[in-house]
This record gives C-alpha cells, structure tokens and sequence, in this order.
C-alpha cells in the first residue's frame, strides 16, 4: 500500500511539471458525476438523468479482468483512476465517435481543469492507444507514454 500511496503522490506532482491541453471553451463538452469507477480507463457516470459508461478516448490501462488474472499493473491504474475521479463532478469531451462498439460513451476526461487521460499516461498508468478517427490528442499521448517509458514510471517500471 506504501508503494501505491507514493505513486499517486507523484502523480499529482506531475501534473503540475508539464504542460496539458486545455479545456477549449470552443469546444462542446458535459458534465456528469462519476459513480463507479470500473478499472483504469472507464467510468460510469451519472449524465442528466441517466447512467452511462464512459471509455477515456486514446489511452489503454492494465486489465484487471483478463482472463485468469489481472494484468501487470491493472490494480494501481485503477486505484489512479479512483483517485482522480471517483465521485468527483467531470467535464466529458467528445472527438469524432460518440461510442464504442460496447456502446460506451468515448470521452477526454477533465476533472477541475486536470486532464485525466493524461495524468494516467503521465504516471505510466497507461499506454496510449489511438483509434481512427479519435486522435485529437494522440500525439501529445505518445510524448507522454515516452517520457514514461524513459524515467520509467508505472507500469514501465514494475511490468518488466
């Protein structure tokens, strides 16, 4: 649990050292409450008055359900997950899809001003995983995955 804690502590120091997209007010978002938090990478959120799952656009985080056994790392992006947004009011931008073929809302996620697919890859909670036509921020996804990859932090350093 120490080792978790410290890395969610140096998550939040990461946000803060480099820069992050802004929420653009140009672009059309929503705001929901997430309610469960259901490994690292989606939520289920309460949106008007409906519930949806909502899949974080250009990232993909350790499965904790594969197969037999959790993947490498897939209990601590979750906990990272948790931390950012669980029960926390956020603001859901779309790209070009709406859904997943598992109907899920796909989003960016921002919870007060924080970029939350970005702090998992920042903390190497994450890879990033660009489907056409959802790239508006792939680039800047990759550059974080590298930096990641190079400290090595996350998954890049205990998924060896």
């Amino acid at each position: 649990m120490c080792m978790l804690e410290m890395l969610l502590g140096l998550l939040l120091q990461w946000y803060t050292a480099l820069a992050q997209p802004e929420l653009s007010p140009s672009i059309a978002t929503s705001t929901a409450t997430v309610v469960r938090v259901l490994d690292g990478d989606t939520v289920e959120v309460e949106l008007g008055n409906r519930r949806e799952r909502v899949r974080y656009i250009g990232i993909d985080t350790p499965e904790p359900y594969a197969g037999t056994a959790p993947e490498c790392f897939a209990s601590e992006a979750s906990a990272a997950n948790r931390e950012l947004v669980a029960n926390r009011e956020v603001q859901l931008v779309a790209d070009a899809e709406d859904r997943d073929d598992y109907n899920r809302l796909l989003r960016y996620v921002y919870v007060d001003g924080v970029f939350v697919n970005a702090e998992l890859m920042r903390g190497g909670f994450a890879t990033a995983l660009p489907v056409k036509p959802n790239t508006r921020h792939a680039s800047y996804f990759f550059d974080l995955e590298t930096k990641a990859r190079e400290e090595p932090r996350g998954l890049w350093s205990a998924c060896r």
